[in-house]
């Protein structure tokens, strides 16, 4: 197909913005999840559409670029991974859900702040359906029942293109929190969704969270693909809309 061909049957950017590919990740190691995020904003063009990709991984902690070490008390056998998001240092492990948003913001005519605001808000919204009050703060941002951390916000922006996510606290370990000053904050306490509400299924979180954000975003037409192997970096995916 020649160039003049690619434009013309090329969607507008319009169009495009209201596209969106969900991809299942499974249970992954961080950093290969972490460099394929990366590879994926630097490919990606004006024709790409927007992906989210949803993943559980093994226990480790990531320090974000203005993280302080002494925020870092005791990690024991636990990783700890430099990363380039924001924010201080958290912790990831079985039984949270961490969705990854490789967002061109400048689709949504927004900034990063506002899709801040709206991912917030959409948490909100998903454990209101569980009957679970939230709020978020002005001052650090994620979502909080009665003062306690449930999930973590951290993204990196680069040209205005979105990567790294949100980590939802559901059904999972919570004493690795202990061995860190959860995103710098000494004494902050830490919850997750099983301990205000008893048996939760994750795999339903995942769906209401899903529809939850993309209502907040404006996607009107989602692909949800599973990804067994490859991740799709590996897989020679370069933001192609194919």
């Amino acid at each position: 197909m020649d160039r003049a061909t690619m434009v013309k049957g090329s969607k507008s950017s319009d169009s495009i913005g209201s596209d969106l590919v969900v991809r299942y990740l499974g249970q992954r190691d961080y950093e290969p999840v972490w460099q394929a995020m990366k590879a994926f904003t630097a490919n990606r063009d004006d024709q790409t559409r927007d992906e989210f990709w949803v993943v559980e991984h093994p226990p480790v902690f990531t320090q974000g670029q203005a993280g302080k070490p002494e925020h870092v008390l005791f990690p024991g056998e636990i990783p700890v991974i430099q990363v380039d998001r924001g924010g201080q240092v958290t912790y990831h492990g079985p039984g949270q859900l961490v969705f990854y948003f490789l967002m061109d913001v400048r689709r949504k005519k927004s900034g990063p702040r506002a899709v801040v605001s709206a991912l917030e808000s959409a948490v909100i919204e998903m454990l209101a359906s569980y009957g679970i009050e939230a709020q978020n703060r002005l001052d650090a941002p994620g979502v909080y029942v009665n003062g306690a951390k449930i999930a973590s916000l951290g993204l990196r922006f680069r040209k205005m293109c979105s990567y790294h996510g949100l980590s939802l606290n559901v059904d999972m370990d919570l004493e690795p929190f202990n061995r860190i000053n959860p995103c710098g904050y000494p004494g902050l306490h830490v919850v997750d969704m099983a301990s205000l509400m008893g048996n939760v299924d994750i795999e339903d979180v995942s769906r209401r969270l899903l529809v939850c954000f993309q209502k907040a975003l404006g996607y009107l037409n989602v692909d949800e693909k599973a990804v067994s192997e490859a991740l799709p970096a590996d897989s020679g995916h370069n933001g192609s809309t194919a």
